[in-house]
């Protein structure tokens, strides 16, 4: 399934609008790179990889805009740690 992500860069986080509800990944810029801070999905869109789909896009986002990643967020890291195709643009598993 395909979800329509929005970057409200007001709120500073990336936002998905479904069924009345919202869910996001928060953010905070810094100097060359991103990161990435909680994600949230309401209950009522558990079950529909809403979280997963979230995290590929904001890293896919980050590379796309030659950002390194901070993945202060739990899920983030976990979802790093089990895609490696991440791994060269964290600075989790690059500490620099």
């Amino acid at each position: 399934m395909e979800y329509s992500v929005i970057n409200n860069e007001k709120d500073k986080r990336f936002e998905i609008h479904l069924d009345g509800h919202i869910a996001f990944e928060q953010y905070r810029l810094f100097d060359g790179g991103i990161s990435y801070i909680h994600t949230e999905v309401p209950p009522e869109l558990s079950g529909k990889g809403i979280a997963a789909y979230l995290a590929k896009y904001v890293l896919d986002y980050a590379a796309e805009h030659h950002l390194k990643v901070k993945p202060d967020c739990p899920y983030i890291k976990s979802y790093i740690d089990r895609h490696p195709e991440y791994h060269s643009n964290s600075l989790f598993h690059n500490k620099q």
